[in-house]
């Protein structure tokens, strides 16, 4: 008989430093010894998971601080008692929290607690402890929980606070109606099949309209639903922002995370796809000057056929959708074949230059408007039905978008419609991108010292008395003349 060496087996999941879990506490006892803000803190997170809490501050002054917590109760009821612990207090209990400086008093409690069968945790003494607290983001009945071993309770803070930022809170009515719905539908459907398509098609909704609390229609639609062989899905126009991710509004980035297609233009970067979900399909559609591009309505064609098909669909434009976007096309060409239709504003290129190099848009004394205009019409010249008076108002910020092909012609004729040629100008490459670069000069001479920004670059000029606030303006203006 022939000895077989045993196989390895791959390692499904990677070693973890403890088991996380989630403990059902209501009304059973937590026991917490001590009076730091760190054991005030957690007696409150005890409450809130409907412990019968029963403190132990140490002395009549330590208990006072726990006075709030025992007169309001999150949700159990909190006991306070000017003692020390004992050994007798810990029967019973499920939970021993210890907060306890002096080292031979925190190892008793542990030992006493672990005699007793409740797993104990003792406030920065990890060492001694079987069970911690993690970092916690409520939207309960979602409860998630982060844990850094201990280690580095700040960073689990500041991952806390990333995942608060873009995890919306109205996901807690839609968990709550799970939880009163979960019965009926197994009753309502008799396969698991079934059932799973419910509770896809459940939590596609959820993510759509996750802004609204769910009601008794929502059930009934989603019941009737599954009788349907298809049904449309949806489109969401949504504004990247002038391009540093961090500046995406939240809503951006919750429609990115619940898109199955994202049709994307040339502005958007990486950085930015990144933040989708992994598994949605990723369709280049950019437009540009002097090479091949997608036609407008192949692209308005795509968008309805994705949605017609079922598709969740993220039109996602650089900067504003709705600031020379072309957005009134996409939007005519969804609604007229029924579909629905969802905006998320971004910030404008103008706005994130702006905030880039440290100027406003407006002042009080001198630039009370704010004007938008495009460098060039569909057929890429500079368009005639410009308002040359306006753009000559000294008491505008006028923002060109699309500017390099036709700036030296627009800032001929803002002049001859009497705009100052001393008016100062700036134009901006790639706002907001690591790469960012700036020209300043007047309205005379932008064109020339625009035309030396890297080729392909998203470029917009700002011209104004306001663009002068800037503190380096002077300086810049010295260096380029």
């Amino acid at each position: 008989m022939t000895e077989r060496s045993p196989t390895a087996t791959p390692a499904r999941i990677a070693p973890l430093p403890s088991l996380p879990l989630f403990h059902k506490i209501e009304g059973r006892r937590a026991v917490v010894a001590g009076a730091s803000q760190g054991a005030v803190w957690k007696a409150e997170l005890l409450s809130a998971a409907g412990a019968d809490v029963l403190v132990l501050a140490g002395d009549e002054a330590a208990a006072r601080q726990f006075d709030g917590l025992a007169a309001s109760p999150v949700k159990g009821p909190v006991t306070v008692l000017a003692r020390r612990w004992s050994a007798g207090d810990l029967s019973g209990a499920a939970i021993a929290v210890g907060d306890l400086p002096d080292r031979d008093d925190a190892l008793a409690f542990a030992a006493a607690a672990r005699a007793a069968g409740a797993p104990v945790n003792l406030v920065d003494q990890t060492e001694l402890c079987e069970i911690q607290f993690g970092t916690i983001v409520n939207r309960a009945p979602i409860v998630l929980a982060i844990s850094t071993d201990g280690g580095a309770p700040m960073l689990g803070q500041s991952i806390r606070a990333r995942i608060e930022s873009v995890l919306p809170l109205g996901l807690s009515g839609w968990a709550r109606a799970a939880l009163q719905w979960r019965p009926r539908v197994k009753a309502s459907l008799g396969s698991f099949a079934e059932r799973r398509r419910f509770w896809s098609r459940f939590v596609e909704t959820a993510w759509r309209q996750v802004d609204r609390a769910p009601g008794e229609c929502d059930f009934a639609t989603l019941i009737a639903g599954l009788g349907q062989d298809s049904r449309p899905g949806t489109v969401t126009l949504v504004g990247a922002g002038p391009g540093d991710p961090g500046l995406l509004t939240l809503k951006a980035v919750q429609a990115l995370q619940s898109a199955t297609v994202i049709l994307y233009d040339d502005l958007v970067g990486p950085d930015i796809l990144e933040l989708a979900r992994r598994e949605a399909r990723r369709v280049s559609v950019g437009k540009s000057a002097g090479r091949g591009s997608c036609r407008q309505d192949d692209i308005n064609s795509e968008i309805v056929r994705l949605a017609l098909a079922g598709e969740t669909v993220v039109r996602l434009k650089g900067g504003d959708p709705l600031i020379f976007g072309r957005a009134t096309e996409e939007l005519d060409a969804c609604r007229e074949a029924g579909l629905q239709v969802a905006i998320v504003p971004g910030i404008s290129a103008a706005q994130g230059a702006a905030a880039a190099f440290g100027f406003s848009l407006t002042e009080r004394e001198r630039a009370r408007r704010v004007q938008f205009i495009t460098g060039h019409g569909a057929d890429g010249a500079l368009p005639a039905d410009i308002d040359w008076a306006a753009l000559a108002d000294p008491a505008a910020t006028t923002i060109v978008y699309m500017p390099r092909k036709t700036l030296a012609q627009l800032a001929a004729r803002a002049i001859a419609a009497g705009l100052d040629p001393s008016t100062p100008a700036r134009a901006i490459a790639s706002a907001t991108r690591p790469e960012q670069q700036q020209v300043v000069g007047t309205i005379a001479s932008i064109a020339a010292f625009a035309a030396t920004l890297p080729a392909g670059a998203p470029v917009v000029v700002l011209i104004g008395e306001a663009v002068r606030e800037a503190r380096n303006f002077a300086l810049l203006e010295a260096l380029a003349s």
